[in-house]
């Protein structure tokens, strides 16, 4: 079984990119989406969060605002977060590779991927990439983003030239979506995934 880590920093299209790999039928693993399973209505970490981060969360789940104004630009409380999520998302990723064993290829959308030197433990790295000004734009058409909430978050990331260096692949985003599924069907193709193998 081949392993492919998804990767790129914020606004890149990785969730795009990641939802064409599944309707591939290659199955993925959502780390953020994991992390927010956790932290989501009456999840398994939201007792820990609020006990280590008074006030960080509302009815039941965290609320994501006034956690990220508690650890954005303060290395330590985020380390003392990262303890808290990273074991608990590991524990749920080995649950998804025992749940898909049987499957030729597992995809792992993990945005922090090279920033936390997971890239040797995957077969091939994809990176998902599009123009610095497009993916400025995408980031701050979100509800609630803001400028500086973004240039934080970018503070945190490797930058994109960067990861495209040490891409195995690269899938530039920045056209139609039907270039963009052209680009993975490529890729699963250069690594003989299709499920008529």
């Amino acid at each position: 079984m081949k392993t492919l880590a998804i990767t790129g920093s914020i606004g890149m299209g990785k969730s795009t990119v990641a939802a064409m790999f599944a309707e591939a039928g290659i199955p993925v693993f959502d780390a953020d989406a994991t992390v927010r399973a956790l932290q989501s209505g009456n999840g398994p970490l939201v007792k820990r969060i609020e006990k280590a981060f008074p006030g960080s969360t509302a009815d039941g789940a965290v609320d994501r605002d006034a956690l990220g104004a508690m650890v954005l630009g303060h290395p330590e409380e985020l380390a003392r977060l990262e303890g808290i999520v990273h074991p608990a998302v590991h524990h749920e990723r080995t649950r998804f590779i025992l749940e898909n064993g049987s499957a030729p290829a597992l995809a792992f959308d993990i945005p922090l991927l090279f920033e936390t030197g997971g890239e040797d433990k995957f077969d091939h790295v994809i990176v998902v990439s599009a123009p610095a000004e497009l993916q400025r734009e995408r980031v701050l058409s979100r509800p609630g983003m803001t400028a500086e909430k973004l240039d934080a978050i970018l503070a945190r990331q490797m930058p994109d030239a960067e990861k495209r260096a040490r891409a195995d692949f690269i899938v530039d985003t920045s056209g139609p979506v039907e270039e963009t599924r052209q680009q993975v069907e490529r890729i699963i193709a250069c690594l003989d995934l299709s499920p008529a193998q």
